[in-house]
């Protein structure tokens, strides 16, 4: 098993926020004399592999856990099409409850919604049960009108890396991401196809496979 190699600054993190935890990421850049965008693949890296804990609308702890076995540098150069899952989408016209029956038959917190074949929205687990809770006829009402739809949804390409992903899913609070191939309409309108799914269990799994290959 190898060790995670932290960079000085990632170790400089940590301890700010062992002395001054629950704390922003704001206020950790600050501390650093750096910029918010500046340290956010650190912060994403340190999330992802346990070492701190981002909760919203607090800020950052720090777990007491060790490192997981994986070597930062190599997260940087993974590309999203080498670990994404098949993704799991439906047709906007389709029902409430028949959404609800595919999210649970597919076993899934987000489900992708499209029209004539191009990403149009996305639908989560909360969604579902906001609305089921409201009354609404789920077997009347087409799935279109409670999901989120574009431009409101993070995507992300299949030649980015991993760690894009990991600040995407962290930075937007989401458990997945559309990965999506880019179509170009005409001069001025562009489609995004769905290709693939990327999730936080995506880059776990990842973290554990780098682990137990060493």
């Amino acid at each position: 098993m190898i060790n995670i190699q932290l960079s000085e600054r990632q170790e400089k993190i940590i301890d700010i926020v062992k002395n001054d935890q629950p704390i922003t990421g704001e206020t950790i850049a600050k501390h650093l004399k750096l910029t918010r965008a500046t340290i956010r693949p650190d912060l994403a890296i340190l999330t992802m592999s346990g070492i701190l804990d981002a909760r919203p609308k607090v800020g950052y702890f720090y777990t007491g856990k060790t490192a997981l076995s994986f070597v930062s540098e190599s997260i940087r150069k993974i590309k999203v099409s080498e670990i994404k899952s098949v993704p799991v989408a439906i047709d906007e016209e389709t029902s409430i409850y028949d959404a609800i029956v595919t999210l649970f038959l597919e076993d899934v917190s987000t489900i992708f919604v499209t029209s004539n074949g191009y990403l149009t929205g996305v639908v989560s687990r909360k969604d579902f049960l906001k609305n089921a809770i409201g009354g609404m006829d789920l077997n009347k009402i087409p799935v279109g009108v409670i999901m989120t739809r574009m431009p409101n949804i993070v995507t992300i390409t299949p030649d980015e890396s991993v760690l894009n992903a990991a600040i995407k899913l962290i930075d937007h609070e989401v458990d997945s991401i559309p990965v999506v191939e880019e179509i170009k309409v005409d001069e001025e309108k562009k489609e995004y196809k769905i290709i693939g799914r990327l999730s936080k269990t995506n880059i776990t799994r990842l973290f554990v496979e780098l682990g137990e290959s060493n």
